[in-house]
Order: structure tokens, then sequence, then C-alpha cells
């Protein structure tokens, strides 16, 4: 919050036609955090929030820990029971809503009741309240912060859709780290630090909001990723940096807009969040120049490693493959299946362990206690680490096929489809068939006017990688199902897999 009001005049928030000012902001923070103490909310309660990439979000964000709440963001794009379900785990205290979402709102506290329902403006019919009012009522002088460096900050939870959702508990200083790590290290050549947000609060682009903000930049804040409209706005905003996942930076790149805007503003696109093609890596360097950096962390890890601008070389692509070195101040191991450290060089499970990983999580100690071991985090990733340090994610170990004669790592075939060079993007997968037997899937996306064939593409991995890789079935799309935080959505295309063959889920 100082770093807000050493300079109040410049211009912190764009959305839409609306421009607010870094005095604004504060002064909103500050009476949303004295409105919440108005209302009896006390410090330890849990704040959920329901709401799009609004200024506003932000500011309630911000006003919840100050009066010393944890803090809870539902994704969008998850049903109305499992963000019910979620509510109710987290004993929240306080709901607030995007006006836009108050039809959803009705349906999560319908099944889920919560002491106070806060609305980002018209309350509509959901019997809450307008926060924004409750805030005009207030004094505007800076809120004493009632939290606490050690104090749980945010639970976060996993974007699964299937079984319980898993919280995610970090503290204050935790949270900190991982936002340190994302916050881009090079400014625009006026010294300016502006960051589009096309990807929503609730994940990856919220903490890197929160550093860009920490250290002096504004934020663009769009309410869902559209390449186009990306593409637009950072000629528009003269935006330097932004966070994509992988499939939306290839959504970016293929866009027919973006060899005509002017794309020369950005230092840093930071990537994340799944596996990224080395073959479009590579496209994306020669499109935007030495700006690519990718940052290897989990929510129950924070940071781990990173690659920079200067390892995306075009002359060494191999390097492309790797997450990068670990960080300072993080320990990684990779062990066998035995908890034995593996020398350089081979593969094993990656375990981390620094002053960033998660408390736990949320009411779950016995996952807890399997993931999380004398301090270190059991990832469920495959890697290796090499002689110069730097570490290579194989695999999710439970992403791996295990198929008849061998394992399949989903990864190295996704790159192999993905160099193809009249493919844009695939998802590999397992499906098991009528027999219990798994069987290799693949959902490809090619480029317009491509005429090639399942077969070419069976022919292309038999060829390279021998009959153990070539997928069972080849199925072609127009773009891939995503998660609500913008990664392939493997679930459901395994089940769309098994629904056409008739194939029962499995228990």
């Amino acid at each position: 919050m100082e770093t807000l009001r050493l300079d109040p005049g410049r211009e912190l928030a764009v959305h839409g036609e609306r421009r607010l000012s870094a005095g604004e902001f504060a002064e909103l923070v500050d009476r949303m955090a004295h409105a919440l103490v108005a209302l009896g909310v006390e410090r330890g309660a849990t704040v959920t929030l329901l709401s799009g990439n609004l200024p506003q979000t932000l500011a309630a964000r911000y006003a919840a820990h100050l009066a010393g709440c944890k803090v809870n963001h539902l994704y969008s794009g998850i049903s109305a029971a499992l963000q019910a379900a979620i509510v109710r785990d987290v004993e929240t205290r306080v709901l607030i809503v995007d006006p836009r979402l108050t039809g959803r709102a009705k349906e999560i506290t319908d099944a889920a009741p919560v002491r106070h329902l806060l609305v980002l403006g018209d309350p509509g019919r959901t019997g809450g309240q307008d926060l924004l009012a409750l805030a005009d009522g207030q004094p505007d002088s800076a809120f004493p912060a009632r939290c606490r460096p050690e104090d749980i900050c945010v639970i976060r939870h996993t974007g699964g859709t299937t079984g319980r959702p898993k919280g995610i508990v970090s503290a204050f200083d935790q949270a900190a780290r991982i936002s340190r790590v994302m916050t881009p290290e090079r400014r625009g050549a006026d010294g300016a630090l502006r960051q589009l947000v096309c990807t929503t609060l609730a994940h990856a682009g919220g903490m890197m909001a929160d550093g860009v903000l920490r250290a002096g930049g504004s934020v663009v804040l769009q309410d869902g990723f559209d390449a186009g409209e990306v593409l637009a706005a950072i000629e528009r905003e003269r935006v330097t940096c932004l966070f994509l996942l992988p499939p939306l930076l290839y959504q970016l790149l293929d866009h027919p807009d973006a060899r005509r805007r002017d794309l020369s503003s950005l230092t840093t696109v930071t990537y994340s969040g799944c596996q990224a093609s080395p073959a479009r890596l590579a496209s994306a360097v020669r499109r935007l120049g030495p700006v690519l950096v990718q940052v290897y962390a989990q929510n129950e890890t924070g940071g781990i490693s990173v690659l920079t601008a200067r390892d995306h070389d075009l002359t060494r692509p191999e390097r492309m493959r790797s997450a990068g070195r670990v960080l300072h101040g993080v320990e990684v191991a990779v062990r066998d299946a035995a908890g034995r450290d593996l020398p350089a060089g081979e593969q094993g499970e990656i375990c981390v362990r620094s002053p960033g990983v998660m408390r736990g999580y949320w009411k779950q100690p016995e996952l807890t206690s399997q993931v999380l071991r004398e301090g270190w985090v059991h990832t469920g990733d495959l890697g290796r680490l090499d002689e110069e340090g730097y570490l290579t994610v194989v695999d999710r170990i439970k992403d791996m096929i295990v198929v008849v004669g061998g394992h399949v790592y989903t990864t190295e075939l996704e790159d192999l489809l993905n160099s193809h060079p009249e493919v844009s993007q695939s998802a590999v997968y397992g499906v098991r068939d009528a027999d219990h037997v798994e069987r290799v899937h693949a959902t490809v996306v090619t480029v317009p006017g491509a005429g090639v064939r399942a077969g070419d593409l069976r022919a292309m991995v038999r060829e390279r990688r021998g009959p153990l890789y070539e997928p069972a079935r080849i199925d072609f799309a127009d773009s891939l199902p995503l998660t609500d935080a913008g990664k392939p959505d493997k679930k459901l295309l395994q089940r769309r897999a098994r629904e056409r063959a008739g194939t029962p889920s499995p228990a």
C-alpha cells in the first residue's frame, strides 16, 4: 500500500474505458477494509471472491488482506456445485461478488450460506449488500494492517474437475515470494512496467499483478483471453509484460493480426502452467524477439526454476525443452521411488524444499503428510537435473501413460506432434479400452489449410519414436478445450473418448 501512496497521480489500473490512479485505488482499498471491519469481519476470517478481472476485485482482495483475512478466489469456469463445496470447505464468512455473477452467487449461497454476501455494485436480487456503497460511507484514512507475515494469506484450490478439491494454504511471506518470482525484471524503454492481465486474477496473472503493482507499475485488465483483443491492447496500451499459458501463447502467435500489430513495447512474456512445445517457442522467439521467460512453479512449492530470455537460444533448441535453472534459495532433489537422490542426468520425481512451500492442504492432513515430508514437497513431476544445473520436467507422473511394453511420456509425444509444420497444438492422454488396456490418444489442432491426416502423423511418430509411442487414435479439432486456468483439459478429452467408445469411466 505504501508504494501506491508514493505517487498517487500515476495511472494504476485500466479496465475498458475506466482509468484509475494509484491514489484512487489506495483510497478504495482503505475504505473497503474499513467497511469489512465495520460489518464485524474478524481477523482470520475467510473472504471468498467470485469475480472477474475488475479493478474492484484487486481492491477487495487487498482490503481483505489488510483486515487480516485469508482469501480464496473461485475459478469462474467450474460448476456452481463445486464452487459451493469450496465456499463451504474454507468456512467462508464473506462472499464478494462481481455484479455480473449475481445469478451464480445465488446458486452458491443457496447451497452454502454465508454470513455476508457483498456485491461490487448493484446486488440485484441476491439479498446481499453493495460493498462499494458501504465503502463510500467509510473514512479514507489509511487502514492499519492487521495481517502478519506468518498468517494465512490465501487458500488456492487446484482446478480439478472431479473429486474433493485441494485447498493449498500459503502464508503472506510465502505468497510474496512467488509474486516476486513472477515480477518481470525488464521494463519498457521509458522505464514503465505495464502488465496486461488477460487470464484470471485467481491464477498466475494475479500473482504477477501483485508484483507489478508493488514495483510501481500498472495493470491493464481484460475480462478474458481473446487473441485479437490482446494484440490490440498490447499495441494501444504499450504493454511491457503479460502472463500466458502455452496454449494461449500459440493462439496469439497464430492470430492473423500478430504480424500487423506493433508489439515492440513487450519486454517480457512469461509462460507457465503446463508444458510448452520447443518448436512453438522457437517460433515465438523469431516473432517476438528475446522476451520469453518460463517460470516453473506449483502452488504447493512456489517458484522452482526460471528459463530466462537469454536461455531461449535458437542455436540451442534443446535448452527450450528445460525449465531453466533452479532459483536461489530453492533446493531441488530428483529421487527414485525409494526416496534416494539420483545423480545428474537420471530421471525421477522432482522434490522441492524452500521457504516458499505451502503450509499444507486445507483440512487434509493425510494428503499433506503424503506430499510434504520433512520439509520437502513431492511434486508428482518426473524430471532430471543436468550437469549445468538445468531442470527438465519430463511429465506429470499421473499423466504418464503405461502401455503394453513400457511408458509413454505425454510431453515428449506432444513435442514431436507439434514439430510437424502443419500442427499448431496437440494434447496427448491415455484412455483405457474395454479390456482395461491403456491406449495412447491425441487431439491435434492444425494450421489453416493443412492437409495432414491421422495416418501421416502416426507414421511420423512410428518412424521417430517407434511403435510404442504411436497413438491408437488421433482426432482433429478446431481448438483444444482449456480448463479455467488455461491448461489443456485432458480430463474432458478422456471423457469424450470414453463416451465415443462406450467405455465406462474408471472407478
